[in-house]
């Protein structure tokens, strides 16, 4: 398993240069949702659509979450991008015994008040068009005792044109207090995201 870093040049770069490609990329970046910060660790939990996912959720942690920010990434993919290494990926290697390790190591994380963890608990890409998600059990794992000493943050980030040539992205946030259990987190998500679609379908421009 390889565990995340911080590079002291790198990170500091790859947040700069999200916000670059999003200002540079997107017509707007919008943040619907409030957080109120208790000094917890944070778990943000989002849809996973596509290449830019680590750099919206890497935006949400510039503009709201304001901590280091961790995430769960697949190990070939890793091996083949280290430099997400030096922006805070660590490994997850689906299918073997140490996957045991990662998620332990995810549970460290979030025993540290500074840091943020991303995960995505469906496990693998999915369409943007999706309106219903199934998570895998490792989220619950990571999650186990932990109802008062972390804030998990549901996130969904959607997509829009409207009457610009270049895409308007919104992205959802709302924190979750309820029971750590799998069955309630992925009931009380799939809640939240067709709450954030029936939104969408009424944005105007």
């Amino acid at each position: 398993m390889l565990e995340a870093r911080h590079h002291p040049i790198v990170y500091p770069f790859f947040q700069y240069y999200t916000e670059y490609l999003i200002r540079r990329r997107f017509h707007a970046a919008k943040i619907i949702g409030t957080f109120t910060d208790r000094e917890l660790p944070v778990l943000l939990i989002a849809n996973h659509i596509g290449w830019w996912d680590g750099f919206w959720a890497m935006y949400l942690k510039r503009k709201v979450f304001k901590r280091k920010f961790y995430f769960m990434m697949q190990e070939d993919q890793l091996l083949r991008y280290r430099f997400f290494n030096r922006t805070g990926a660590f490994s997850v290697n689906k299918g073997s015994r140490e996957i045991i390790r990662s998620l332990e190591y995810a549970t460290r994380l979030l025993e540290e008040k500074e840091n943020m963890l991303l995960i995505y608990p469906q496990g693998k890409l999915q369409s943007l068009y999706l309106s219903e998600f199934s998570f895998q059990k490792g989220i619950e794992r990571i999650l186990k005792d932990k109802r008062e000493s972390v804030q998990v943050i549901f996130s969904a980030n959607l997509i829009d044109y409207l009457a610009h040539p270049k895409p308007t992205v919104t992205m959802y946030i709302e924190e979750f207090t309820g029971e750590m259990s799998l069955d309630t987190l992925e009931r009380e998500y799939n809640r939240f995201y067709a709450d954030c679609l029936s939104r969408q379908l009424h944005t105007e421009e």
